[in-house]
């Protein structure tokens, strides 16, 4: 193992990633696995830095001052001032090539790993031969004229030093093998390990493996009980008929099939979503209002031709299994073929190095079969396996919750290109998490008023009517307006429509709005999910807690969200972020949280 160079509390140069500037930072903490550095900037922002990247304070300013010294000779100046145009570039001096070298160095610096030889200990010996000395020159020379080429053409590559293509420039073929001995061979880049662990950690993750699926199972059992009360939970499992169907489990997959063909067909816009760790962005074909069309007029002609619809509440528990399978399959094909993704391919948080962690928050990122994205395909199955409920006789309760998951999900396939920068997609990893959220625990537990309302009809006033509906259309343009604004502020913060918004400008070159919804709370998007939330479990009634399972989940899961982001954004940020949190001082919920 090498010997750690920089100790906790020390002060160094650290390289801003992406460019050639260094800056005074503090060294916080060395982590012997990753091989990483913590390192904090003067504005609070945290980073993690490889050990080349980060000098200490001695050694840089000498080699500044030595650069300097060496650019100032007045011989030079008057010679480059005279030089003609028109005339080639002459041999170098040895002092010329000195300072050829280290600007060559410092282009080595940031495209090299930190297990590279330092350049003056390849080529730079003053005490060598003049023989040796001439060919190092000539050497020294082309590879400087080779650097800046590449400098200028290699965008993601920072690493990796790689000849370029023949492009009929005549150069040598022996300039490569000279390269190859005078710099040191780059390392292949590794995947950095996931230290900061969630969900409980590796023990946590196993808990809420077995809970989660068992809970949505008794969440079911109970809404279609006679008294849904906590109380009268039957203590005896269910028959295994009245959870597995072979037929049930083909109409689930025919179904999937059916959605996947759609999100393939050749309409709607293609767009690029947020840029990755790499530089890349993805493009996503966004079809998923049309999707919603085709379906709806599958079910229509379905019902048209006398299908039984209520098969789907008949055999909701058989429907609820099969998704759980599939989810389940999926996660581990996920798991399996991640083994071979690219390291740039790969989650922040699913490195972890523990099966099961891992394997439930998911190692890459977006995994993708061609063009067919995974990830988001479940995202969008989510919506479209909701809109699906048995309506025999609806009670006004009962058009109320469906008209309410109606709009929300024709509001998310309609806006379908803005859930491209939501956490799921941007930062977490899709493992057995979203696989099993996407297909089993959103579709059966979102819809559990809807369920509960079919075995327990809701008898609601004309004022509470009124009340709901307004409640859940302040919620609804709460939670668009907020997360339109979130979406056309990352994508074009110098919208002119976007002008009035007061902003505090980070270090990233980013920009946190501080007025309007955001200047409000600092989740208004999650403020109005919520209000929605409340509405569409008010119209259950108050005679059990079950109706309100969804909201008590909402809850808990945008609080647990809301420290997660809050905590990578103190990294990210810095020091703006703790201004922001002094101008917005609510969390979610104005004066209390």
């Amino acid at each position: 193992m090498p010997a750690v160079r920089f100790q906790p509390g020390d002060t160094v140069m650290g390289r801003w990633p992406g460019s050639n500037l260094y800056y005074e930072v503090k060294v916080l903490r060395f982590d012997p696995k990753t091989q990483l550095y913590t390192v904090i900037y003067k504005d609070g922002t945290e980073l993690e830095l490889k050990d080349g990247d980060i000098k200490s304070l001695t050694g840089f300013k000498q080699g500044r001052s030595r650069s300097r010294s060496r650019s100032r000779s007045p011989a030079r100046t008057r010679r480059s001032r005279s030089r003609s145009p028109a005339r080639t570039v002459r041999r170098s001096s040895s002092r010329t090539t000195e300072v050829r070298k280290e600007k060559f160095k410092e282009v080595l610096e940031v495209r090299l790993t930190p297990v590279a030889v330092p350049l003056e200990n390849n080529s730079n010996n003053r005490h060598e031969k003049k023989e040796e000395k001439k060919e190092e020159n000539d050497t020294a020379n082309k590879v400087n004229e080779k650097t800046e080429e590449e400098s200028e053409n290699q965008v993601g590559s920072r690493y990796n030093l790689r000849r370029r293509k023949d492009q009929g420039d005549g150069r040598p073929a022996e300039l490569e093998k000279k390269l190859e001995a005078i710099l040191p061979q780059a390392t292949p880049r590794e995947a950095v390990k996931t230290t900061e662990l969630e969900f409980g950690g590796r023990f946590g993750v196993l808990f809420w493996l077995l809970f989660l699926p068992v809970m949505v199972l008794a969440l079911l059992i109970l809404c279609a009980q006679e008294d849904a009360s906590l109380l009268n939970f039957p203590l005896t499992p269910p028959p295994l008929h009245s959870l597995w169907d072979c037929q049930v489990f083909g109409i689930v997959l025919l179904w999937l099939l059916f959605q996947a063909v759609l999100s393939l067909l050749p309409i709607g816009k293609v767009v690029e979503g947020m840029p990755l760790k790499n530089g890349k962005t993805l493009k996503y074909r966004i079809n998923g209002f049309y999707a919603l069309i085709f379906s709806a007029i599958s079910v229509g002609a379905a019902s048209y031709n006398e299908v039984d619809l209520s098969y789907i509440h008949g055999h909701f528990l058989q429907f609820y299994t099969s998704a759980l399978i599939i989810s389940i399959l999926l996660s581990v094909y996920l798991f399996i073929r991640s083994r071979w993704a690219a390291v740039d391919d790969l989650a922040p948080a699913g490195n972890s190095g523990y099966v099961f962690y891992d394997f439930f928050m998911g190692r890459e990122l977006n995994p993708r079969i061609k063009d067919f994205d995974i990830k988001f395909f479940c995202e969008i199955c989510v919506l479209l396996f909701m809109k699906h409920k048995n309506l025999d006789t609806p009670s006004p309760a009962m058009l109320l919750v469906n008209g309410f998951q109606l709009l929300w999900v024709a509001d998310g396939l309609w806006h379908e290109e803005k859930l491209l920068t939501m956490m799921d997609i941007v930062h977490d990893g899709f493992g057995f998490m979203l696989a099993f959220g996407d297909l089993a625990w959103v579709p059966f537990t979102f819809t559990c008023q809807a369920y509960y309302l079919a075995s327990h009809p809701s008898d609601l006033s004309a004022f509470w009517i009124v009340a709901i509906m307004i409640m859940n259309v302040v919620g609804y343009y709460i939670f668009r307006k907020a997360n339109s604004q979130k979406f056309a502020f990352r994508r074009n913060p110098s919208d002119p429509a976007l002008s009035h918004l007061k902003t505090i400008p980070t270090a990233t070159g980013k920009s946190l709005i501080v007025s309007g919804l955001w200047g409000f709370v600092r989740h208004p998007n999650y403020l109005g999910d919520l209000i929605m939330a409340l509405a569409w479990s008010l119209s259950c009634g108050f005679n059990h807690v079950i109706p309100y399972f969804y909201l008590i989940y909402l809850i808990l899961l945008l609080v647990h969200r809301n420290a997660r982001d809050e905590h990578q954004c103190r990294k990210k940020y810095g020091l703006a972020w703790g201004e922001y949190c002094k101008t917005v001082r609510y969390r979610i919920f104005p004066g209390i949280y």
